[in-house]
């Protein structure tokens, strides 16, 4: 039994000596790293601000951004960040049932700009998020502009956002 164990052990061990592919070192994958914590925000709701809260926190060894919008309420959402091998994704996990990709189309020093790659549980009439930009103004604020399509109408909601720990 010792012998089965030390061989399990060993293999375990083995396999965590594994060589895993890089993570990536684009200016736009550590610009979006910097957003990591917890942030308050709002944005306007038929016309008034609303309230909205967010998480951003790094996973699977850090080859992951998770956004985690609103947790908790009926329009809790999240957003993967991740790379593609030479691509950066946002997978959108939408309260809309619905999962679109988007890929890193424009990179500038403060602005990330994703647009929509392909996704799935989208019939062809059905609304869904188009595009999200980022636009980083300092290290404890933000803007988000989140992009919907519906009957081949774009429209667009901006979130603003400071970071809880500045308040």
């Amino acid at each position: 039994m010792r012998k089965i164990l030390a061989v399990l052990v060993m293999m375990v061990a083995g396999a965590s000596a594994q060589q895993f592919r890089a993570l990536p070192d684009t200016p736009a994958w550590k610009s979006l790293q910097t957003l990591v914590g917890k942030w308050d925000g709002t944005a306007m709701e038929d016309g008034k601000p609303q309230a909205t809260h967010l998480e951003m926190r790094l996973t699977g060894g850090g080859s992951a951004l998770m956004h985690w919008m609103d947790e908790g309420t009926p329009h809790e959402m999240v957003t993967m960040f991740h790379p593609d091998l030479d691509e950066l994704l946002a997978t959108h996990y939408c309260a809309a049932h619905n999962q679109p990709r988007m890929k890193l189309v424009s990179a500038a020093p403060a602005r990330l700009v994703f647009e929509f790659k392909d996704g799935t549980n989208i019939g062809p009439n059905d609304g869904h998020m188009a595009g999200v930009t980022i636009n980083l103004i300092d290290a404890n604020h933000h803007d988000e502009e989140w992009s919907w399509v519906q009957d081949g109408k774009r429209s667009t909601s901006v979130f603003h956002f400071t970071r809880a720990s500045a308040k």
